[in-house]
């Protein structure tokens, strides 16, 4: 749950830090996309309190931009209106300046002092809690304890290892757990010009329980984000991404995760090189401050409060230099499984996909597969090999089988011959 309440709903325009001419522009964009509506079905679409949206009505009613069609009673609230042919042009013209036609945005001023409160930094973990989100993994007691503390560090993490050993899913894991739910806005005003925040693909929408009558409904309450990128990841999608078509801007990966966590998985695989990443983040990692410019050349700072997780199986020393591997305060080595926690991991995966375990089969695998292949075993080895067994026994139309012949074609098919 959150333990923030919900921003109060403005009192006023100028209390919402809008201005007047441009919410009426967002009204009338709206209402192209209506046929006739009501006061109530404006305020849900432009997120802004009745009595705003009636104000905003009326003037467009008193510059015949909207008329009214029909009523049911004499309460404004029953009032049937639609846009006359003057306010049709109006706001064609509207979307021709800028096609953004979603909730009415908050005040960079108002974003700013939302995610302080809800900082990453505050956030509280404690052991159970971890080994809970972690317990579908075999991870031993001393990685644990080196998880915990740079969880609710609010630092740089790096993870590195080789690969195929739960990096990826350890990461995965550790957003999961992430507590509380916090506000986010659909939407962030800037000099004039609109920066889309919340994305339904990578926000999770929570339930508002209780919420109150009274707040604001530009804020979406959202669990913890958690943004993840790889191998695609460009300098650009680290900037603002403007429309130069729909003239609005969508916010870079790391303004959409503030408040949670930006993982980076497949550090050094990326097109640009690690060093231009970091350089990028040298301040942000620093100073917890990000600089942003418009198109328009205005520049302006937004909070940079992420808990940033880099992934990678490369040699950190020679992926960046010691300078950049400081600012990285968390280094945690993510190694291949001991023989004690192999064996726990084949079993986990035969129960888990229905297979009884054969210690016959296990010792074959051990001799066969990593001895004649000399390969060292990695955690994920098990799942692999026994999705391999599953998908050759739904092809023969048979009842999957852990036995030596399905775990020596496995292998077969796995391990590629030295």
């Amino acid at each position: 749950m959150s333990y923030l309440k919900a921003p109060p709903a403005p009192a006023s325009l100028e209390a919402a830090g809008l201005d007047r001419a441009f919410v009426a522009e967002l009204v009338l964009k709206h209402l192209l996309q209506l046929v006739e509506f009501r006061i109530a079905e404006v305020a849900e679409r432009v997120k802004l309190p009745v009595s705003l949206v009636e104000l905003v009505l009326e003037e467009h009613r008193r510059e015949k931009l909207v008329e009214i069609k029909g009523a049911a009673n004499y309460s404004s609230m029953s009032y049937q209106f639609r846009l006359t042919e003057a306010g049709r042009a109006r706001g064609h013209e509207a979307m021709e300046l800028c096609r953004y036609c979603g909730p009415a945005p908050v005040s960079l001023e108002d974003y700013r002092d939302m995610v302080q409160l809800q900082s990453v930094r505050n956030i509280k973990v404690g052991d159970q809690e971890l080994k809970s989100a972690l317990s579908h993994l075999v991870v031993n007691d001393a990685l644990r304890s080196r998880l915990g503390p740079a969880m609710i560090s609010g630092q740089a993490v790096l993870i590195y290892g080789p690969s195929g050993n739960g990096k990826t899913s350890i990461a995965e894991s550790i957003g999961r757990v992430l507590p509380e739910q916090i506000y986010l806005p659909y939407a962030v005003a800037v000099g004039g010009q609109i920066i889309t925040v919340f994305d339904p693909v990578s926000h999770g929408e929570a339930a508002a329980a209780g919420a109150a009558q009274d707040s604001d409904s530009r804020w979406v309450l959202i669990r913890r984000p958690v943004i993840a990128t790889g191998g695609e990841l460009t300098l650009k999608m680290l900037d603002l991404n403007y429309d130069p078509i729909a003239k609005f801007y969508d916010a870079s990966l790391q303004m959409k995760a503030n408040n949670g966590l930006f993982i980076l998985d497949d550090f050094g695989r990326q097109q640009v090189d690690p060093v231009s990443i970091l350089n990028r983040w040298i301040v942000p990692l620093e100073r917890r401050i990000d600089h942003m410019t418009l198109h328009t050349g205005k520049k302006f700072v937004v909070p940079f409060d992420v808990l940033a997780l880099f992934s990678t199986d490369l040699n950190p020393k020679e992926l960046v230099h010691e300078a950049f591997l400081r600012r990285l305060h968390y280094k945690i080595r993510i190694d291949r499984p001991t023989e004690e926690e192999f064996l726990a991991i084949f079993k986990a995966v035969c129960h888990g996909n229905g297979l009884e375990f054969n210690r016959e089969v296990y010792a074959y695998l051990l001799q066969q597969g990593y001895g004649r292949h000399q390969l060292e075993r990695n955690a994920c080895h098990p799942r692999d090999l026994i999705d391999l067994i599953l998908t050759r026994a739904r092809y023969d139309e048979r009842v999957p089988q852990l036995s030596i012949e399905t775990m020596k074609v496995a292998c077969a098919d796995y391990f590629a011959e030295r």
